[in-house]
């Protein structure tokens, strides 16, 4: 009798221990929006891709839907996430600014003609000057107008910006009084079809300066690599699945393009304007590259003049930004990094 006390005893203290080992499982949130060059990030967790992934490197990973993009930076700026998809300016604007030390762990793609700038009637960007032009104001798409005024010779003064929220837009076209916004798909591809108007300019004339990038905490990452081993791994896996134009790779679009509200025509359109790193190689010849740290200080020098760095801010310079061919910035305060450390494992198979 004492000695079946006792296995019993033994047993349960075995079973305690499993049930605190699961519950010691390190385990992350990241949070996403809609948008088509995070959609892969959807399609991998609803396939288990992320869990295979995860499990390998004994890990949990969930990744949490915000509806709202801006909400979703915020969340995680707030410390409520692990990591976040978000654009290069919103990382270095919002996180970065806040004092979160972030890193990029994927640069998955550039804006190349997802954002763009249409007009009614004829004419280019110069027929802007002194109209009022309609968009999200201090978004990608106020740094994008920013940059098509300045290649046409122009600035910002000569142009009136009408702050409206994106899911205005489209309908703000369609009146007689709003005669040219800026925006990104799907929006730009709803706004087109308005009669008479046409694309003035779009992302695809400052190819990789609008960046779709996976930011991850960087002390996070530090303390948990292997949470950097298992995104990178679950990200290059879906973008394998995901391409050409077999079955698999079709219906794998295709439930993107659902999840995301179109089709898979409209989803392979929205991803012909996007200029998706398709391997770990071509990812680490953009973030290695000079251009990446050229691109920020853009970036930087716009937020600044728009007051996304702070009050207080002295100067463009004011964030630190650790790039593969340099540095920017205060190198006194980095709070925004582009690590090409997983992406150099992922290219060498080492995951």
């Amino acid at each position: 009798m004492i000695k079946a006390c006792q296995k019993l005893l033994l047993l349960c203290a075995l079973a305690l221990f499993s049930v605190n080992a699961l519950a010691a499982k390190p385990a992350f949130k990241i949070c996403w929006s809609i948008y088509a060059g995070w959609m892969p990030w959807d399609y991998a967790q609803q396939t288990g891709i992320v869990k295979k992934w995860a499990d390998k490197y004994g890990i949990d990973i969930q990744f949490v839907q915000v509806n709202d993009y801006i909400e979703s930076v915020n969340q995680y700026t707030a410390g409520g996430f692990d990591g976040c998809t978000m654009t290069n300016m919103d990382a270095l604007t919002i996180p970065a600014t806040g004092g979160v030390d972030s890193t990029a762990l994927i640069v998955g793609d550039y804006s190349n003609g997802n954002d763009g700038i249409l007009i009614k009637g004829a004419g280019n960007v110069s027929a802007l000057k002194n109209q009022p032009v309609n968009l999200v104001e201090l978004s990608v798409s106020h740094y994008l107008l920013a940059r098509a005024l300045e290649k046409s010779g122009m600035s910002e003064k000569d142009v009136k910006v009408v702050n409206t929220a994106d899911a205005d837009l489209v309908a703000a076209f369609n009146t007689p009084e709003v005669n040219a916004i800026v925006t990104w798909n799907p929006l730009l591809a709803a706004a087109s079809k308005q009669p008479g108007s046409h694309l003035a300019f779009s992302s695809a004339q400052i190819p990789g300066e609008i960046l779709d990038l996976l930011i991850v905490n960087t002390n996070t990452l530090k303390k948990h690599p292997e949470l950097g081993k298992a995104l990178t791994g679950a990200w290059y896996e879906t973008l394998q699945v995901m391409a050409g134009d077999n079955d698999k790779a079709r219906a794998a679009r295709r439930q993107m393009g659902e999840a995301a509200g179109t089709d898979l025509a409209g989803f392979d359109q929205q991803l012909a304007a996007t200029h998706l790193f398709s391997d770990a190689k071509t990812t680490l010849d953009f973030v290695d590259s000079p251009q990446l740290k050229a691109t920020m200080q853009l970036v930087a020098e716009f937020s600044f003049k728009h007051g996304l760095l702070g009050d207080a801010a002295p100067g463009a310079d004011v964030v630190g930004v650790e790039t593969p061919a340099g540095n920017w910035g205060n190198l006194d305060n980095i709070k925004l990094r582009f690590s090409d450390e997983f992406a150099k494992l992922a290219a060498a198979k080492q995951l």
